[in-house]
C-alpha cells in the first residue's frame, strides 16, 4: 500500500519487494487468528481495515457494496494461505527472520523506515513497516513512533513493548481516535470521555486540527503506558509472559492482561496523567477504560467520575497508590500458582483469575480508614 509515498533512497534495499514481503504476511497472521473474533467485531475491523488498504480518507463514507465484494475476496484468499509459514524478509542480499525487528530496523531506520513484529492477544502475530517520523531514548528504553504505513495486518495495535524498544503507530492511534470521536457523533454526542476531550480543545464537532491534537496526547499516553509495561515486567519477571503463552485464549488470559494493564498505569500512565495540567489526556484514558479492565477497576472509573463534577484529584491518587500495591500482590499471588509444582498448577491459575473481585472505591476508601 502507499506505494508512491516511498522514499527512492531506499531502492538498495528494493522496498517494494520488502513491502509485498511483510503484507503478504500480514495476510497469513490474519488468516490464521480471523477467526478469533466475534462476528461484530470482526466487520467492525474489516471497515476500518478496507478504508486503510484503499486509502479513503477518515471523514469519508465507505462503499458498502464494494466492502461486501472485497470481504469475500479476503476471506478467499486466507483460506488458500491459512497453512502458509511465514516468510523471511528480503533486505538486499539478507533474508531476515521476520520476527527478528532489531536486524531489520538497523537497515531500516537509517533510512527513515521502521518495522515492527511481536504476538498481542491471541498469541496472534502482528507486523507492520511505516515512516519513521521520531527517536528517541527514555530511560533506558527506545522509542520509535511512526506515521504513515506500507503494510499492516487487520488489527492494528497503537503501540507493542519489544525487549527495550518502544513501537508507537500514529496512524493507528489517529485512526482509533477518529473511531471514537465518529460513534460519539453518531450517538448524538453524548457526555462521555471522548466527547469531553473535544470539549477541552473547543471543539464540538473534532475538527482535523483537534484530531492532531488529540494524536499528540494519546501518543504520549501510549508511551507511558509502555513505560509502564516495563516496570511491571521488571517486578514480575519473565515467567510471567510464559504463563500467558500456556493460557492464551481463555478468559484468564484476559483478566491477566487487563491486571497488568492496571499495574503498569498505576506505576506510569496514571501518575503522568495526574501531574500533567490538561485535561484532554484523563478523558482520553477513561475514553478507552472499558471492558475487563473496567469490570476489574471500577474504582478508577469511580474516581474519575468524581474528579470530572468536582475538580477534586484526590480520590484519583488515592485509587492509584493503592492500586499500584495491589495489582502488583495480586500479580505475584498468580505467578505463584503458575509456578507451583502441581499437576493441577494452570487450572488452579485459571480458577483464581476468573474469580478475582473487582477493586472498588468503597474498598479502597474502607481500607484507608482502617490504616
Amino acid at each position: 500500500m502507499y506505494m508512491d509515498h516511498i522514499n527512492v533512497s531506499g531502492d538498495a534495499l528494493n522496498l517494494g519487494r520488502l513491502i509485498n514481503t511483510i503484507q503478504t504476511n500480514c495476510h497469513i497472521s490474519d488468516a490464521k487468528f480471523a477467526g478469533n473474533y466475534s462476528m461484530c467485531i470482526f466487520l467492525l475491523k474489516m471497515r476500518e481495515y478496507y478504508r486503510w488498504e484503499n486509502e479513503i480518507p477518515l471523514s469519508d463514507n465507505l462503499p458498502s457494496r464494494q466492502v461486501g465484494d472485497w470481504l469475500v475476496r479476503r476471506e478467499k484468499c486466507w483460506e488458500d494461505i491459512e497453512t502458509d509459514p511465514y516468510l523471511p524478509l528480503p533486505l538486499g542480499q539478507d533474508c531476515i527472520d521476520p520476527f527478528d525487528p532489531t536486524s531489520v530496523n538497523k537497515q531500516l531506520l537509517p533510512l527513515g523506515y521502521v518495522y515492527s513484529s511481536g504476538y498481542g492477544e491471541f498469541n496472534k502475530p502482528h507486523f507492520f513497516l511505516g515512516d519513521l517520523i521520531k527517536q528517541e531514548h527514555r530511560g533506558g528504553v527506545q522509542v520509535l513512533i511512526s506515521s504513515c504505513e506500507y503494510a499492516r495486518d487487520l488489527v492494528a495495535p497503537p503501540a507493542m513493548m519489544l525487549d527495550t524498544t518502544i513501537f508507537v503507530r500514529q496512524d493507528a492511534v489517529r485512526r482509533y481516535l477518529w473511531e471514537k470521536i465518529d460513534e460519539w457523533r453518531w450517538n448524538k454526542k453524548p457526555d462521555n470521555p471522548i466527547g469531553r476531550a473535544l470539549a477541552c480543545h473547543d471543539d464540538a464537532v473534532g475538527t482535523g486540527t483537534t484530531l492532531d491534537l488529540l494524536t499528540d496526547v494519546q501518543t504520549e499516553i501510549a508511551i507511558q503506558h509502555e513505560m509502564g509495561e516495563v516496570l511491571a515486567g521488571r517486578h514480575l519477571g519473565p515467567a510471567w509472559e510464559s504463563m500467558l503463552g500456556e493460557i492464551p485464549r481463555s478468559r484468564a488470559a484476559l483478566v491477566a492482561r487487563a491486571l497488568r494493564d492496571h499495574l503498569a498505569d498505576c506505576f506510569v500512565t496514571l501518575p503522568f496523567l495526574l501531574t500533567d495540567r490538561g485535561c484532554s489526556g484523563l478523558h482520553l484514558y477513561f475514553a478507552n477504560f472499558n471492558g475487563m479492565r473496567q469490570a476489574l477497576f471500577p474504582a478508577a472509573q469511580t474516581a474519575y467520575n468524581l474528579w470530572y463534577r468536582s475538580g477534586d484529584l484526590e480520590p484519583l491518587q488515592v485509587v492509584v497508590n493503592t492500586g499500584r500495591d495491589h495489582w502488583l500482590e495480586t500479580g505475584k499471588k498468580g505467578l505463584g500458582f503458575y509456578l507451583a509444582d502441581d499437576a493441577n498448577h494452570l487450572q488452579r491459575l485459571k480458577d483464581y483469575l476468573c474469580e478475582l473481585s473487582p477493586l472498588a472505591l468503597e474498598n479502597i476508601i474502607g481500607e484507608n480508614a482502617n490504616a
